[in-house]
């Protein structure tokens, strides 16, 4: 044990409310691709509500924006579910459902293994990120830091670069 886990949280501005029809084909994938998550090596937990998903938690005043958090054992297997599960072919479809953001919408962070982030705590990081880029508080796949037991000076951290799995705002 490390002693630390990976939170993530990511959000999305829907093309339409998630009761659209113009949503349905996304609305009716996400039990299977949270069960996939759910099944995933180095899976921890995530965001859901009564529903068994995060669509109806708002945490932003925009009904449209959705959001979504989990916790990971490590950067390597949030990585191989994002891009190298079942996932990958709704990830890449995300420009049929969502509207293309020039803000930064998925952060990673590292929090105390046993605890759990709120969804203030994702939107905060998300801040962090969009106002001071990556950091050891909020960082990318691309550009990742290692979790604080494991930091040092000359600590190199290889980064986890998603751009030849994830297609679709060309």
């Amino acid at each position: 044990m490390t002693g630390w886990h990976l939170a993530q949280i990511n959000i999305a501005r829907a093309a339409a409310s998630i009761d659209d029809p113009m949503m349905a084909e996304f609305v009716a994938q996400l039990d299977a691709i949270n069960a996939v998550a759910d099944e995933s090596p180095g899976f921890v937990w995530r965001l859901q509500s009564e529903s068994g998903n995060a669509t109806d938690i708002q945490a932003y005043a925009d009904p449209r924006v959705i959001i979504n958090m989990s916790v990971w054992e490590t950067a390597e297997a949030l990585f191989n579910y994002v891009y190298k599960s079942d996932h990958l072919s709704v990830l890449r479809r995300r420009k049929d459902w969502f509207e293309r953001s020039h803000r930064p919408s998925t952060t990673l962070w590292w929090i105390e293994e046993g605890t759990m982030p709120t969804v203030e705590d994702g939107v905060s990081r998300l801040d962090l990120l969009a106002e001071h880029g990556p950091t050891a508080h909020a960082f990318t796949f691309k550009e990742r830091f290692p979790p604080p037991n494991e930091r040092s000076e000359k600590t190199a951290w290889p980064d986890l670069v998603p751009e030849e799995y994830c297609m679709g705002w060309a």
